[in-house]
């Protein structure tokens, strides 16, 4: 049986991404795609993935419901998702819609206890068919894949040093996604408190200190994670603790070598790698990249679409 999917805000980066996603989905097909700055032009146009002949549109929060798909993406900035969810969670107590699976790709809903926080590899255990589902950030899944092999050792805060190319800042012009002033250039900013440190922080129960910055390249993000520990360890073990804790998982790969971030672009998977102890072996560094775009957005949507209608986790996701 095929499950309809509408994604709201499918102008962006991730949106396209989604696009391309579902159209090759063995399940799923797109019920509708909105876009204020792309209505009534086909999708076909503008995503060469997508056959059909479907067109933007730009419904109304209020009508929304009444287009009835199976599955609904929020794919909008933070901020804006809750006039979304408040339609439908109306028209469904109304009876005048049915109650849709829906996945916020924003940070509006990571901290709600009524939602379901899906990084499916740390979490999956806890899905139990909730239809509210919060895709977690692209910097906070490739943290909290990182670090959580080490928890149980780790003594105190880890530091995480992050750069991710200009499409994490959106399509809205900004000094983050300024290509002229990114030129040679390397721009920090939020350096306490960002959304993605107080995410990480809570799903993982350990103190996490985020330090993000942009870069000139497009896509993909690299976190140079530091790490205490309570004891001295083995580079063996190390290693042992990733291998051990991501077998079986597709979208994780362990490598020796620390990766490039040039070489995760475009790619579903995180990769974690380069595992270097200092001198006295109580402090580990490892580096993960992941594609901001992918992994760190669509890619992992589409995992929770999977897993909420029964699915291949990984169908329609080339691994």
């Amino acid at each position: 049986m095929t499950a309809t999917v509408g994604i709201v805000g499918a102008r962006g980066h991730v949106g396209a991404e989604l696009i391309r996603l579902i159209a090759g989905h063995p399940g799923f097909e797109l019920g509708y795609v909105s876009s204020r700055e792309l209505d009534g032009q086909r999708v076909s146009d503008h995503i060469d993935a997508y056959r059909g002949a479907l067109r933007y549109s730009a419904p109304s929060h209020e009508a929304l419901p009444s287009l009835g798909a199976d599955a609904v993406v929020l794919a909008l900035p933070n901020g804006k998702a809750g006039l979304c969810v408040d339609a439908f969670d109306a028209a469904v107590a109304r009876g005048t819609a049915a109650d849709p699976v829906i996945v916020d790709l924003s940070a509006d809903y990571r901290f709600d206890p009524d939602w379901y926080y899906g990084l499916p590899e740390l979490t999956r255990n806890r899905y139990a068919g909730q239809r509210r589902i919060s895709n977690p950030g692209c910097y906070a899944t490739a943290m909290q894949l990182v670090l959580a092999p080490m928890l149980d050792v780790m003594a105190g805060p880890a530091q995480c040093f992050g750069v991710s190319g200009y499409s994490g800042a959106g399509t809205t012009p900004s000094d983050k996604n300024d290509t002229a002033k990114l030129r040679d250039n390397l721009m920090p900013y939020a350096l306490t408190g960002h959304v993605h440190e107080r995410e990480v922080s809570a799903q993982l129960g350990h103190e996490v200190q985020f330090l993000p910055h942009v870069a000139p390249h497009f896509r993909g993000l690299t976190i140079t994670a530091n790490m205490p520990l309570t004891r001295a360890l083995e580079l063996e073990e190390v290693a042992a603790r990733y291998r051990d804790r991501y077998a079986g998982e597709p979208l994780v790969r362990v490598v020796d070598e620390a990766p490039w971030v040039s070489r995760i672009a475009g790619r579903h998977h995180v990769e974690i790698g380069g595992f270097t102890l200092s001198p006295d072996r109580c402090r580990l560094v490892a580096v993960a990249t992941e594609d901001n775009l992918l992994k760190g957005a669509a890619t992992q949507a589409l995992q929770n679409l999977n897993l909420a209608f029964g699915y291949d986790e990984w169908a329609g996701i080339p691994v």
